[in-house]
């Protein structure tokens, strides 16, 4: 027996997911340019766990996806407000090549993945959620991560909480 989304037991087995509608929503991403405060702009301005900044470098950041793919989902941004890699200087493009490779280095140590997913998306049209901000994905993969459910129920199962995610990846980078 579960709970209901009213808190009433019933027979059904319910995953509820509201954070996802958020982001469909569009929170936290600017869909056009100046309507909202970019927040890959706002996150390197609050305290490393308030912003689940997992790393800061001299040109690039770590912070967790607010709306992860997989536990220890990583986003790799330049502090700088540009949109295409080449746009990015060469110092900008080596530390964000660099920052990838060690978070993937530290996730391995936090969580034993067997893959990633590393990936950039340049444009809105590529499926970037924030195109005016470059950022690397780098996304942990398990044999079985993918499932009937972001198909079939449009949720994704995430075990742990993004807090805990970020502290045991910040205690192996």
């Amino acid at each position: 027996m579960t709970v209901d989304g009213l808190g009433m037991p019933d027979s059904w087995a319910r995953l509820w997911a509201p954070h996802r509608l958020d982001y469909l929503r569009g929170e936290n991403r600017p869909l056009e340019t100046n309507e909202i405060e970019c927040p890959f702009c706002r996150i390197p301005t609050l305290k490393d766990d308030e912003g689940l900044i997992v790393h800061r470098g001299i040109t690039a950041f770590v912070v967790m996806n607010l709306y992860p793919y997989n536990p220890g989902h990583l986003l790799v941004c330049a502090y700088r407000h540009v949109a295409d890699l080449t746009d990015l200087s060469a110092q900008e493009r080596d530390e964000i090549s660099a920052l990838s490779s060690h978070a993937m280095s530290a996730i391995r140590k936090a969580s034993s993945p067997d893959g990633f997913n590393l990936g950039m998306n340049q444009g809105a049209i590529s499926g970037a959620g924030v195109a005016e901000h470059i950022h690397q994905h780098v996304v942990p993969r398990w044999s079985g991560d993918a499932n009937f459910m972001p198909i079939i129920g449009q949720t994704k199962v995430l075990p742990q909480l993004l807090m805990v995610t970020r502290d045991e990846i910040v205690a192996n980078w």
